[in-house]
C-alpha cells in the first residue's frame, strides 16, 4: 500500500462520523422547523392583533385603561368601546391571588418531602401531586362549580360567581406545579450546607429556615412565577366559576371576567377582520406577551440565583 492509499484511508469518513452527520442535520432541521413555528405564531398574532390599532384606529392607551367591553357600540366621541381593564384585571387578580395561596402550601409540601420526611413524601404526597397535574381543567371547573362557587355565595354572601372562586380553582390547578418546582429547588441545596449548620449546633427547624430555603430562594420564586405563568393562561376552569362579566371588579365576590375568558366566549361569534375579532386578537397579543414577560423574569432569577 503506498503514501496516497494509506493517506486516502485516513481522511475517509467512517460510518461512526456519517451517522453523526446525519444525526446533526436532522436535529438542526428540527430546531429551524421549531424556531419557524414559534415565530411564524408571534408573527400572526401580532399581525392580527395589531390590526385593531393601525387599522381600525383605535387608541392602544384607551383600550388597555377602558373599562367598558362593547365592540359593536360606539361611545360620544364615535370611537369603539374596547376597553379592555377589567379583563387585565380580573386576570391578574386571580393569578396573584391563586399564587400568594399556593406558595405557602407548595413549601410546606415540598419540605415535608426533602426535609421532615422524605421516603412518606414519595410515597404518599408525590402520588397525589401527580395526580393533580393529570386532571383535566373541565374537571377542575366542574368541581368550583359544584363546590367552590357554593361555598363562596354562603360564606361571603353574593352569586358564588367572582375572582374570589376563580383563585380558589386556580390555587388548586398550579399547587401541584408550584410544588414539584420547589422540591427541586430544595433538593438542589448542597448537602453540606445542612452538615455545616447542624455541626454548628442549629436545630432542624434553624437549618430549614435560616440555611436550606435562604439557599433555594431564587429557585422558590422561579417556582412561583412558573406557576403564574400557568394560571394566567388558564382559561376553561376560570370561566367556569368567575362569572364572565365584562365590568370591572368591585370586590372578591363580584363577577368578573379574565383574558382568556372574553376571548374563548367571543372568538367563534365574530366575523373575521372585524373590529370585534381584531379587538379579539388584540386580547390574545397580550396573552401570548405575559408569559414571554414571565419567562423572561424566570431567565433572570435564574442568572441572579446562580450568580450567588
Amino acid at each position: 500500500m503506498n503514501n496516497d492509499e494509506i493517506r486516502a484511508n485516513l481522511l475517509k469518513r467512517s460510518r461512526a462520523s456519517r451517522n453523526e452527520r446525519f444525526g446533526k442535520l436532522i436535529s438542526g432541521a428540527c430546531i429551524t422547523i421549531i424556531i419557524a413555528v414559534v415565530v411564524s405564531i408571534f408573527y400572526f398574532v401580532a399581525s392580527k392583533g395589531l390590526a385593531t390599532f393601525f387599522e381600525d384606529k383605535v387608541n392602544l392607551w384607551k383600550f388597555l385603561t377602558g373599562t367598558i367591553w362593547n365592540p359593536s357600540a360606539k361611545d360620544a366621541q364615535g370611537n369603539p368601546q374596547v376597553g379592555a381593564l377589567p379583563m387585565i384585571v380580573g386576570s391578574f387578580s386571580v393569578t396573584f391571588l391563586a399564587a400568594i395561596i399556593a406558595t405557602p402550601f407548595a413549601i410546606g409540601a415540598a419540605v415535608f418531602m426533602t426535609e421532615i420526611s422524605p421516603r412518606l413524601g414519595k410515597k404518599v404526597l408525590q402520588p397525589v401531586i401527580e395526580l393533580l397535574v393529570g386532571i383535566p381543567s373541565v374537571v377542575y371547573g366542574f368541581i368550583g362549580l359544584s363546590v367552590v362557587v357554593p361555598f363562596v355565595r354562603h360564606t361571603f354572601g353574593g352569586s358564588g360567581f367572582g375572582i374570589l372562586s376563580g383563585t380558589f380553582v386556580l390555587f388548586v390547578m398550579i399547587l401541584p406545579t408550584v410544588t414539584s418546582m420547589t422540591v427541586d429547588a430544595l433538593k438542589s441545596v448542597p448537602r453540606a450546607y445542612r452538615e455545616a449548620s447542624l455541626a454548628l449546633g442549629a436545630t432542624r427547624w434553624q437549618t430549614i429556615y435560616k440555611v436550606v430555603l435562604r439557599a433555594s430562594t431564587s429557585g422558590i420564586i422561579t417556582a412561583v412565577v412558573f406557576g403564574m405563568s400557568r394560571a394566567f393562561g388558564e382559561a376553561l376552569a376560570v370561566q367556569m366559576v368567575i362569572g364572565n362579566a365584562m365590568l370591572l371588579p368591585q370586590n372578591l365576590i363580584s363577577p368578573a371576567s379574565t383574558l382568556t375568558s372574553v376571548l374563548t366566549m367571543g372568538m367563534g361569534n365574530s366575523v373575521m377582520g372585524s373590529l370585534s375579532n381584531n379587538a379579539l386578537w388584540s386580547l390574545a397579543l397580550l396573552l401570548l406577551i405575559m408569559p414571554l414577560i414571565f419567562n423572561i423574569l424566570i431567565r433572570w432569577i435564574g442568572k441572579k440565583g446562580a450568580m450567588r
